[in-house]
């Protein structure tokens, strides 16, 4: 079904607020200056969005579909034939992978944001601390129980994360390559012991 064109105009004006906010980031950012770099005005971001924090969110959401090799990690994860150990370093490869370095940087300046404002960025934060892991526990959860593969998850989650920033702060790739190695032998290692525990 083709847009209409107020869906059009919002998915314009999304596309060009995903530019602006990777090139230039969000902390000084208000909808009037936004509105005049993109040759819009507050209101209408207003009326389209509803509100700044909303906006950026939805930027923040189109902006991570430019870096398709984020989405292949998933992929890598959900590969049920290959050892959970290489599926993990592999969907490390792809989350570190340099060409996302713009979304890393603009993703923990808004993370940072919503952190310390809270309630102006709930539907990112919410996005934010489940998304990620649920989608990884369910490509664990063919290997081990429920409750230990949303354990599991979290623990990766927040492992990538760390190292997500640590590539942002230090852009040290080959420490963060060492780490991940020593963390996939002790997650498949764990997550072998779970499967195999009795009465599962």
């Amino acid at each position: 079904m083709p847009d209409t064109p107020a869906l059009s105009e919002r998915g314009r004006l999304l596309r060009l607020t995903a530019d602006y906010i990777l090139e230039h980031g969000v902390a000084d950012l208000t909808l009037r200056k936004l509105g005049s770099a993109i040759g819009t005005n507050n209101r209408m971001l207003l009326y389209y969005f509803g509100s700044k924090e909303e906006l950026i969110t939805a930027a923040l959401a189109e902006a991570s579909g430019r870096f398709p090799i984020l989405s292949e990690a998933f992929v890598i994860m959900d590969d049920q034939l290959r050892p959970l150990r290489e599926r993990i370093a592999a969907a490390w490869e792809a989350v570190a992978a340099a060409e996302n370095l713009p979304f890393h940087r603009t993703f923990f300046e808004v993370l940072g944001l919503a952190a310390h404002q809270r309630g102006r960025f709930d539907s990112f934060l919410g996005s934010v601390g489940s998304e990620w892991r649920e989608r990884i526990a369910v490509s664990l959860g063919g290997d081990v129980p429920e409750a230990t593969a949303d354990d599991l998850a979290r623990e990766l989650v927040a492992l990538w994360r760390g190292l997500q920033l640590d590539l942002v702060t230090s852009g040290d790739r080959a420490g963060t390559d060492r780490v991940i190695a020593s963390a996939a032998e002790s997650i498949a290692r764990r997550a072998a012991t779970a499967a195999a525990a009795p009465g599962l």
